[in-house]
């Protein structure tokens, strides 16, 4: 009785529609359904959709994914004022500086994995701080490195350091030397839909000294310059142009540039520019074809424009002796612990230096 149970159990287990047509049977609608939704998926399917999320901060604050394929982009909000308190009676004859406005932003390029060197410029010259009542502001910008795994471990490390110092910019191509100028430009083009009122910007490498003190006074000193007019100054370089040999880092094919010499330019591992001038080199950018030599590169715009760098003694030198250091504005080539031992001993109470050295800096700083 259990056995012939069983066998009608089976019978209505295997056939549950006997009288329907074959293409309602469930394994085939189910292997009709498996192939459709594969047809699908591979018609829509991006894996830089799946894999690569950019990331931009919002002006409220938070975090949405963007619909563009650029992966791993950290912002910042946009750089207003804060006017909470603007209609707050009596509040406009306060003594108070515009603290809220950037006064000098620090652009700093720095490769994806070059946490070291970022974790000590944070701590040094490039910290976020009000200095003679104006603020100086950070960025850092980046692209991205390898490809694969290793690619999804230095963005995930870079996206925990964006979240905790929220002071880093990143695009979605190789970080190479011959991506600068396409990293300073995507930046320009940033600023420009993001922070118009900045006044002065430093563009600088991850390996430089800058006296930020310094250049703030500097800065502060100019006659009838707030920003708002033109100026670009660094270690000034003419008479130069670009070279052929294939060898060579620096290598310009003549189907890259045609003529045999750059306009003068500011080489090095940092120049101050102004607002204004940062807007017109973006402007220009829009019609001045790229070549990796990014130094050049803003030169070339800038001609266009019939503007010109002009140098500046106390950027891009090479001494190591704190007391020079005490006037200058930016040095090149320093090892991280060679900026935290510079920066901490130029902020040493007990620091001395002789006169002949206060005037021959001086004299540097401001001639």
């Amino acid at each position: 009785m259990l056995h012939r149970q069983r066998s009608e159990y089976q019978q209505t287990v295997h056939h549950p529609w006997p009288s329907a047509p074959l293409f309602w049977h469930p394994s085939l609608l189910l292997l009709l359904g498996t192939v459709g939704l594969f047809i699908f998926f591979s018609l829509h399917y991006n894996p830089e959709d799946v894999f690569s999320v950019r990331y931009v901060r919002k002006d409220d604050g938070h975090k949405m994914p963007s619909t563009k394929n650029s992966s791993y982009v950290y912002s910042w909000p946009r750089c207003q004022q804060n006017m909470s308190a603007i209609y707050i009676t009596g509040f406009s004859s306060l003594p108070a500086e515009k603290s809220a406005e950037v006064f000098l932003l620090l652009v700093i390029k720095s490769s994806p994995v070059n946490y070291d060197r970022r974790e000590v410029l944070r701590k040094t010259w490039a910290k976020e701080r009000l200095h003679n009542g104006v603020w100086i502001r950070r960025i850092f910008i980046s692209g991205t490195m390898d490809s694969g795994f290793e690619k999804e471990r230095v963005n995930k490390l870079l996206e925990l350091e964006q979240s905790e110092y929220n002071d880093i910019l990143q695009w979605d191509f190789s970080d190479t030397f011959y991506n600068l100028t396409l990293k300073q430009i995507l930046f320009l083009g940033w600023m420009e839909r993001n922070c118009l009122s900045t006044s002065f910007l430093l563009f600088g490498d991850d390996d430089i000294f800058a006296n930020t003190d310094n250049i703030v006074e500097y800065l502060q000193n100019l006659k009838d310059n707030n920003g708002n007019k033109h100026l670009f100054t660094g270690r000034l370089r003419q008479d130069t142009g670009p070279i052929r040999s294939p060898r060579s880092k620096y290598f310009i094919p003549v189907q890259v540039y045609k003529s045999e010499s750059y306009p003068p330019y500011c080489g090095g591992g940092g120049y101050l520019l102004s607002g204004y001038t940062a807007s017109v080199i973006y402007s220009m950018s829009q019609s001045v074809d790229i070549i990796p030599i990014d130094d050049a590169y803003m030169a070339m715009c800038l001609a266009k424009a019939g503007l010109g760098p002009v140098s500046h003694k106390g950027i891009d030198i090479d001494k190591y002796d704190p007391c020079f250091y005490k006037y200058i504005l930016v040095a090149h080539r320093f090892l991280p612990a060679q900026i935290d031992l510079m920066w901490h001993k130029l902020h040493d109470p007990n620091l001395q230096c002789g006169l002949m050295k206060w005037i021959i800096s001086l004299l540097v700083l401001y001639t």
